[in-house]
């Protein structure tokens, strides 16, 4: 079930931006599409980055971190290299774009609606502007929650 539309369109507190829970398709092959549920979570915090949690039926979800910018960019035109690219289906499709996430453990590519998905990236901009959003960015805290490690950076 897709959020509520109207409270994307409402102003976000200077706070916090809802988090955007999305219906995807994982494509398993050519022909075989297996419906997911993601979470997609702004942190003001750290404006660049956003937090997507892949929610499994059981177990714990997946949780990728994917630059806000390359969203944005995928919603209409390839975007991304390496690990993370995304791009917008074929014109004359209903609108929406490919993910396609790749590790040295896993390869997953998810067909996902671009309406709801560029609503919520434009209230996130709304909050911190495409220019300001590395402003103040904490990179150590960045990269430690990245790589999941507990410890304090030496210098």
């Amino acid at each position: 079930m897709h959020p509520d539309p109207s409270q994307l369109r409402a102003r976000p507190t200077p706070e916090q931006v809802p988090s955007l829970f999305l219906e995807l398709d994982q494509m398993l092959d050519e022909f075989t599409r297996m419906p997911i549920r993601a979470e997609f979570r702004f942190d003001p915090d750290m404006p660049a980055v956003i937090r997507v949690e892949f929610l499994a039926e059981r177990g714990p979800g997946l949780i990728w971190y994917i630059g806000r910018e390359l969203l944005h960019r995928g919603l209409t035109a390839m975007s991304g290299s390496g690990d993370v690219r995304m791009w917008p289906t074929l014109p004359g499709q209903q609108p929406s774009s490919w993910l396609l996430l790749e590790s040295q453990e896993v390869e997953a590519l998810f067909e996902l609606p671009t309406a709801q998905l560029g609503e919520w990236l434009d209230a996130t901009y709304r909050i911190a502007s495409a220019e300001t959003e590395l402003d103040g960015l904490n990179w150590d805290g960045f990269l430690i929650e990245l790589l999941g490690g507990p410890g304090t950076p030496s210098a």
